[in-house]
């Protein structure tokens, strides 16, 4: 694997710039990840040690320390004692780590995810209206049916009601707005799961579930689009009610 510094390589320390004093190890982990996925650092390369780090950022080495054991966790570094911390992929490959990261550090509210998935949302059923083929059609159709099959049991439904979900963003085709609604649903995980707790909430879903299905295979990208905005208006307004 390619060590640091070599002579063909740019120089990561002199990129990185300063910090002010009392930088929280947040702002030392962003800095790094501007680096690690502009391109220029090959995967598999041996960064430099956290004293170098520290120095160059005019940091303490605690923060490089928690940076760096942060960025391991989401798997962007790969940390191996008496060896040294190595970078695990290429821009592409960190690319939704990243955003999950830029969206925890940068403490978004609950209210901008809630119009983040909102909007990424309305998208896909409108690329699922025009892109969806056979099998995408009778996976959104199956996980419809066991919606409306659910009756009482919530754990099931709300299981069901993911897998729409997912089978339109698998419909759309695009991996990128994929991993942007994994991200989102991510974070508002804890809210997601208590979302629907009464079975006239879940009766109400169904019928904006319906009206969502209907539009997609009539293959109507307006109709769609609009029945996904009402969806995600009475859903948000469900979560909006659980966030503290």
């Amino acid at each position: 694997m390619p060590a640091y510094p070599a002579d063909d390589h740019p120089d990561l320390v002199s990129a990185l710039g300063s910090l002010p004093a009392g930088t929280p190890a947040s702002e030392v982990a962003r800095r790094l990840l501007d680096r690690f996925t502009d391109g220029s650092i090959a995967p598999g390369t041996r960064l430099p040690p956290e004293r170098r780090l520290a120095s160059s950022l005019g940091v303490g080495r605690s923060a490089v320390r928690e940076a760096l054991a942060a960025l391991e966790i989401l798997g962007i570094v790969d940390v191996r004692p008496g060896s040294g911390t190595y970078l695990r992929g290429t821009a592409g490959d960190l690319l939704p780590q990243t955003l999950r990261w830029g969206l925890l550090i940068g403490e978004r509210g609950t209210t901008e995810l809630l119009e983040l998935r909102t909007g990424l949302e309305i998208y896909v059923a409108r690329l699922a209206a025009s892109r969806a083929g056979p099998e995408d059609l009778g996976a959104i159709r199956t996980s419809f049916d066991r919606m409306s099959d659910a009756g009482g049991d919530l754990s099931g439904f709300a299981r069901a009601d993911l897998d729409f979900h997912q089978a339109l963003a698998a419909a759309a085709g695009n991996a990128a707005l994929i991993d942007l609604l994994h991200i989102s649903r991510s974070l508002l995980r804890v809210y997601d799961d208590r979302a629907v707790h009464e079975q006239a909430e879940a009766r109400a879903a169904v019928a904006e579930h319906e009206a969502i299905l209907q539009a997609i295979e009539s293959r109507d990208e307006d109709a769609a689009a609009s029945a996904m905005a009402l969806h995600m208006a009475t859903a948000t307004a469900r979560l909006r009610g659980l966030a503290p």
